[in-house]
C-alpha cells in the first residue's frame, strides 16, 4: 500500500478529522429528524431505541426499521409495528439519502400523507393500512425517481392518478378505486395489480400484457383480456316495452334511415375496394423491388482488376435454389486460381478492389468467386451493417458482414487493422478470416457458428439448447467472456476500447457453450460520426454525459451482459429508442436495495437452491461493473478474480452469513454495506445511486 509523502500527512489528517466531524454532525441531525418523525405517532413503543443520544448506524446501536449506508440513512422500513397516528413528512425532508419508505401493515388512516414532497424516493410502500379518500391526479407527478409504488389493501376511492412516472411495480388491489383505468406507460412496468376495486370501462391496450388476475373483481371492467365484450362493441339491448307512439317513431325513423344506410354501405364498399386496389399495387411494387435486389445480388458487383470489367452474380436469399451443374462442379481450389492467384498469402493479399484478402487461413483459403457463387441467407442487421450466411460449393459456411460506415481509414490502414485482428488467437475470440475493400463498402468474412449468439439463446431459442442453459453453463459463459476480454485488452492495448461493442448478440456459442467474442476492435475502423450509433460502449453513462469512453466502458458492457444472463430479460440498454426491454441495471439495484434478489433471478437458472448463493454473488459483480461512475467499477482482472472465486466455491456455501461476508468486500470505492439482512441489502441502493 502506497504511503503519502510526509508533507501531505498533516493535510490528510486534517481532512480525515474534518470528514469524521462532518459525519458525526450529519448523523446527529438525521437522528434528531427521526426522533421528530417518531413524535407524530400515537403509540411509538416499537421505536423505543430512537433516541437523540445514539447514532442510527453505529454498531450495537442500530435503530429498528432504519437502513443506513456509510453513515447516511437510505431507508425507513416500519413494517408490522402496530403504528398509528400522523405521518409528519417535514422531518423526512432532512434525510437527503432516503430512497425507500415502507409502513406496510400498520394502522395509519386518513388521507394519503404528503409523501410526494420527498421527490427523491425510489420505493414507496403504504400497503395494509387504512388510508382513504381520493388521491389527486398529479400527486405523484414530481416523484420522477419513483420506481415502486404499493398502495394496495387500503380504502382509497376516486380515480387512479393518471400522472404517474414510469414504474417497475404498481400495486393498487383491494381498494375502492373507481372510474376508468388510465393509459399508463408500461415501458418498464413489470408488476401491476388493480384487482378488487370498482373500476369500469375497457382495459387499455398498454396494460393488456398483464394477466387477467391483475384486473379481477372489477365488475365494470371489460375487454378481451377478461373475455368480456365492452358494451360499445355489441348491439345495445332493446327495451322490454315500447309505447305505441315510440313504435311509430321507430318505424318512421327506420324508413328514413333505410336510404341513408344504403348510401353508407355503398360508400363503405367503394372505400374497401380502393384500399384493396392500393394494397395490390403496393404488393406488386414490393415484389418487383425484391426481384431487382435479388438480380443484383446481396454481395454486389465486384470489379475485376485484370480486365477492368464488372462481374456480378446473384445470391439467393433465405432459400438456396439448386445451382447449375457446371457451377457446382467448380472446386474451391479452381475458384481460388481464378479469383485470387495474383495475390500473395492467399486470397489476393495485395490485389485490387475485386480481391478477397485472407487474414486468417486456419479455416482454409477461398476467394471472391466462392462467395459470389454461394447461396446466401440474411441473418440480420446491426450497428455495423447487414450480415449474411454464405454456404460455399463444398458446404463450408461463413458469415459475411457488409459494412458501409468504415471509411475513416485508407486501404493500407484498413488492411493493417484487419491483419492485426486476424492474427489474434484465443479460444474465446472469433477472429475474422478475410475482408474485401471498397471505398464505400467493406465485406468482413468470419466463421459461421451454428449454435448462434448468446442473445438468441436467452431470448429467441426455446428449444433443446435453451433447456441446457443451467447455472454452471451460464457461469462458464460469463467466465469465458471475461477471459476473452482480458486477452483483447492485452493484444489491443493501444486502443481506447479493446472491444467497444460487447453485448449478448456479439457473443457466439460453440458446441460446448464456450463463448466466442465477435465485432471487437472496431473503434478505429468506424467513422467518428457513427460511433454513438454503432458501438454499445458509447451508450454508457460517461459517454452519454460527456462523450468520453475508456476501458471501464467495456466493463460496463460486461456488467449488462452478466445481469442479462442472471435475469433472462432483454436489456433496454441495447435499444436506441429506449422503448422495450427491461432496464436491468436499475432492476438489479432495486432488487439488492429492497432485499428482493431472488425475484430478479431467472427461474431456470435458479431451479436449484444450491446455486442461488453463487447467483447472488455474481449479481453483485454485475452491479459493480455497471456503476454510473467509471472509477467505481472493477477492472477486468478484478472481475475475473471474483468470478473464479464464485466458481471455485461452488455450491458448498449457503445461507446469509456467507453472503454477507462475501458482499462486504469492495470493488474499488463501490463497497457494500456491513449490515446484514435488509440493512445490508438496502444500503447498497445509496452507494450506487
Amino acid at each position: 500500500m502506497a504511503v503519502a509523502p510526509a508533507f501531505f500527512r498533516p493535510t490528510l489528517l486534517l481532512f480525515s478529522t474534518f470528514f469524521m466531524v462532518f459525519r458525526l454532525v450529519n448523523s446527529m441531525s438525521e437522528a434528531q429528524a427521526l426522533v421528530n418523525f417518531k413524535a407524530s405517532f400515537s403509540d411509538p413503543q416499537a421505536l423505543k431505541d430512537w433516541v437523540v443520544n445514539s447514532v442510527p448506524f453505529k454498531e450495537g446501536e442500530e435503530w429498528d426499521g432504519v437502513i443506513c449506508n456509510h453513515g447516511v440513512i437510505s431507508g425507513i422500513r416500519l413494517e408490522g409495528m402496530r403504528l398509528s397516528g400522523k405521518i409528519d413528512v417535514n422531518p423526512l425532508l432532512e434525510l437527503k439519502g432516503l430512497r425507500t419508505f415502507s409502513i406496510i401493515n400498520n394502522y395509519f388512516s386518513g388521507a394519503i400523507p404528503e409523501i410526494n414532497r420527498i421527490g427523491f424516493l425510489r420505493a414507496l410502500y403504504l400497503s395494509g393500512n387504512q388510508f382513504s379518500g381520493e388521491i389527486p391526479s398529479d400527486f405523484f407527478q414530481k416523484m420522477r425517481s419513483l420506481k415502486k409504488l404499493w398502495l394496495n389493501d387500503n380504502n382509497f376511492t376516486g380515480q387512479i392518478p393518471s400522472q404517474i412516472p414510469q414504474l417497475l411495480e404498481l400495486r393498487l388491489e383491494n381498494n375502492q378505486f373507481s372510474g376508468n383505468l388510465p393509459n399508463l406507460s408500461t415501458t418498464l412496468l413489470m408488476e401491476f395489480n388493480v384487482s378488487n376495486n370498482k373500476l369500469e370501462g375497457e382495459i387499455p391496450s398498454s396494460l393488456s400484457k398483464f394477466s387477467a388476475s391483475s384486473f379481477s373483481d372489477n365488475s365494470g371492467l371489460c375487454g378481451e383480456k377478461l373475455n368480456k365484450p365492452c358494451k360499445n362493441s355489441v348491439e345495445a339491448p332493446k327495451p322490454m316495452e315500447n309505447t305505441e307512439q315510440e313504435q311509430n317513431k321507430e318505424s318512421a325513423a327506420s324508413d328514413s334511415n333505410s336510404s341513408s344506410n344504403s348510401n353508407t354501405v355503398k360508400i363503405a364498399a367503394i372505400v374497401v375496394a380502393s384500399i384493396l386496389v392500393l394494397l395490390a399495387l403496393l404488393a406488386l411494387l414490393y415484389v418487383r423491388s425484391r426481384r431487382k435486389k435479388n438480380e443484383k445480388g446481396i454481395l454486389g458487383s465486384v470489379r475485376s482488376e485484370s480486365n477492368n470489367e464488372v462481374s456480378s452474380a446473384s445470391v439467393e436469399v433465405q432459400v438456396a435454389a439448386p445451382e447449375k451443374k457446371e457451377e457446382t462442379s467448380i472446386s474451391r481450389k479452381s475458384s481460388r486460381n481464378g479469383s485470387s492467384r495474383r495475390g500473395k498469402g492467399g486470397g489476393g493479399g495485395n490485389g485490387g478492389v475485386g480481391d478477397l484478402v485472407m487474414v486468417n487461413s486456419e479455416r482454409g483459403v477461398f476467394g471472391m468467386l466462392d462467395l459470389m457463387k454461394a447461396a446466401a441467407e440474411v441473418l440480420g442487421t446491426g450497428g455495423f451493417g447487414s450480415s449474411y450466411k454464405a454456404v460455399m460449393a463444398d458446404g463450408v459456411a461463413v458469415v459475411v458482414k457488409r459494412m458501409r460506415e468504415m471509411n475513416v481509414l485508407t486501404k493500407d490502414g484498413f488492411d493493417a487493422e484487419m491483419r492485426k485482428l486476424g492474427s489474434l488467437r484465443h479460444k474465446n475470440i472469433l477472429t475474422p478470416l478475410a475482408y474485401h475493400y471498397r471505398k464505400d463498402e467493406k465485406l468482413v468474412v468470419s466463421e459461421y457458428v451454428p449454435k448462434g449468439s448468446l442473445q438468441y439463446l436467452l431470448h429467441g431459442d426455446r428449444g433443446p439448447s435453451h433447456a441446457e442453459l443451467d447455472w454452471p453453463t451460464g457461469l462458464k459463459i460469463v467466465r469465458g467472456i471475461v477471459e476473452g476480454m482480458l486477452y483483447l485488452q492485452t493484444q489491443l492495448a493501444s486502443s481506447v476500447l479493446s472491444h467497444g461493442n460487447l453485448k449478448s448478440s456479439n457473443v457466439l456459442l460453440g458446441p460446448d457453450f464456450e463463448p466466442m467474442l465477435v465485432d471487437f476492435g472496431s473503434c478505429s475502423l468506424i467513422n467518428p460520426a457513427n460511433l454513438s450509433q454503432a458501438l454499445f460502449a458509447y451508450k454508457t453513462p460517461e459517454a452519454l454525459q460527456n462523450g468520453q469512453v475508456s476501458p471501464k466502458s467495456d466493463v460496463y458492457c460486461l456488467g449488462v451482459v452478466i445481469l442479462e444472463i442472471l435475469s433472462g430479460k432483454f436489456p433496454s440498454q441495447y435499444l436506441n429508442n429506449g422503448n422495450g426491454g427491461i432496464d436491468v441495471v436499475l432492476w438489479a439495484n432495486s432488487a439488492i436495495s429492497e432485499g428482493r434478489i431472488l425475484e430478479m433471478l431467472d427461474p431456470q437458472l435458479a431451479s436449484s437452491k444450491s446455486y442461488t448463493g453463487q447467483m447472488e454473488r455474481l449479481l453483485y459483480v454485475g452491479v459493480a461493473c455497471t456503476a454510473s461512475n467509471p472509477e467505481q467499477r472493477p477492472d477486468m482482472v478484478e472481475a475475473l478474480r471474483r468470478i473464479e472465486e464464485i466458481q471455485n466455491k461452488g455450491a458448498q456455501e449457503s445461507g446469509s452469513k456467507g453472503q454477507d461476508e462475501w458482499s462486504q468486500r469492495s470493488f474499488g470505492s463501490s463497497s457494500v454495506g456491513s449490515q446484514s439482512g435488509h440493512r445490508h441489502s438496502e444500503s447498497f441502493d445509496f452507494a450506487i445511486s
